[in-house]
């Protein structure tokens, strides 16, 4: 069971170590939500935390990415080609492409 203590002009929640290890809380910064009852308090996640760790490990196994030139360089589409409008892409022969 979880306990209110007084820290300073605050309050603080005791949590017993075994429910901080099964939610796996430990060192985690944490986010506290009210909720219809209560208090949800879980972990706040990072936004992308561990992609640089996970693409560098991914480039490592696979090499690195061929970047497409012809892509880039193509102006974005901001809608779909109606039947009647002439293509201004590049005209590209699909049986060429591996």
């Amino acid at each position: 069971m979880a306990h209110l203590v007084k820290i300073g002009n605050s309050q603080g929640i005791r949590i017993p170590k075994p429910l901080v290890e099964q939610a796996q809380l430990e060192g985690k910064e944490l986010k506290l939500q009210l909720v219809k009852n209560g208090l949800l308090i879980s972990p706040e996640k990072q936004a992308r935390a561990g992609w640089e760790e996970e693409i560098e490990q991914t480039i490592a196994a696979q090499g690195q990415e061929v970047v497409d030139a012809e892509w880039l360089r193509h102006p974005p589409r901001l809608r779909p080609h109606k039947p009647q409008q002439q293509c201004p892409c590049p005209a590209r022969d699909l049986a060429a492409l591996p």
